[in-house]
């Protein structure tokens, strides 16, 4: 710890950022912040091919919920249809992973920049513009990085293991084939060195932030960030708020609490953000070296997810 932008307003914040919680603690920062002055590295590990259309789940999250279209369970474009998968499935076709219609669109698009020598950042800054975006959103590499869940029943596709298979499989570990071979996108080492707060977002650790570490140069850049360095906890009161971080914290031999989440974290953050209703285990953060402050981190509707941006920015200027 030490020398890290403490004690003064920030001005750029870089957020790692994977999944929903993720989304919705953006969507709270923008609300605080210029959203110029905000740059989201995305997950690419959970992207996917989908009749022959490229898919950028956790990119599209953060798109849809920051250009305020987010669907009801937090991903999808809200009130879209299923015209298209449904005519799909009535023909034979592969329906499993469910893409509305006006979500096709999205795909549709990004798939046609690629096919024409275009990067997966490039796609990315082009639909965010479409969507009236001052934030930038980046994806974590412009190359190919898929996770892969490794269970008692062999080794799945995140998206096998998490929507087909409705993550039931006991999670093993994981693997990234892409790693060895995989660079970060343009900007974004630039964003972990340049900013003032560099925020994990309270995402799931394994297969939300992992991936993000897991390309080359990303882990030593956040390690060495000159920025204040904060994360917030996914796990309130022994549970994940959202998806399977209980179960795999559990499954590979971490204390299923925010304590856990804390010291996978140890080295690379200065403040740890918890919840409230686990103010308790303080002290235990405390004692891997981090600052640690209990602060009421849910999200519901638009007020909660600045109550809960505006509380980290305070816990890293205090």
């Amino acid at each position: 710890m030490g020398g890290r932008a403490s004690g003064r307003t920030p001005v750029k914040i870089t957020v790692l950022a994977g999944g929903v919680g993720a989304a919705r603690f953006l969507a709270g920062l923008v609300r605080c912040v210029d959203p110029a002055d905000v740059t989201a590295i995305c997950n690419v590990g959970d992207d996917l091919e989908w009749h022959a259309l490229h898919v950028s789940p956790d990119i599209d999250t953060v798109l849809y919920t920051l250009a305020g279209r987010e669907g009801d369970e937090g991903w999808g474009i809200r009130g879209d249809g299923t015209v298209t998968l449904d005519a799909l499935r009535e023909l034979g076709g592969d329906a499993w992973f469910r893409i509305g219609d006006r979500d096709l669109a999205t795909h549709l698009r990004r798939t046609a920049i690629l096919r024409a020598g275009g990067t997966l950042s490039a796609a990315t800054a082009t639909l965010a513009r479409a969507l009236g975006l001052r934030t930038v959103v980046l994806p974590v590499t412009d190359d190919p990085h898929p996770t892969m869940v490794l269970t008692g029943e062999g080794e799945l596709p995140f998206q096998e293991y998490f929507v087909r298979r409705r993550a039931h499989d006991e999670v093993r570990g994981f693997r990234f084939p892409g790693a060895a071979e995989a660079t970060p996108a343009p900007g974004v080492l630039d964003a972990l060195a340049g900013a003032d707060v560099v925020a994990i977002a309270p995402s799931n650790p394994f297969v939300s932030i992992g991936p993000l570490l897991e390309v080359a140069g990303v882990r030593d850049a956040l390690a060495s960030a000159d920025g204040h360095r904060v994360a917030v906890s996914p796990i309130v009161g022994g549970q994940a708020v959202k998806g399977p971080a209980a179960a795999m914290l559990r499954s590979l031999g971490h204390e299923v609490s925010a304590v856990g989440v804390a010291r996978l974290y140890r080295g690379l953050v200065d403040t740890f953000v918890l919840d409230a209703v686990d103010a308790a285990l303080v002290p235990a953060v405390a004692a891997l070296g981090l600052r640690a402050v209990a602060v009421d981190t849910m999200m519901r509707g638009e007020e909660g997810r600045e109550r809960v941006a505006r509380a980290v920015l305070e816990a890293v200027t205090a």
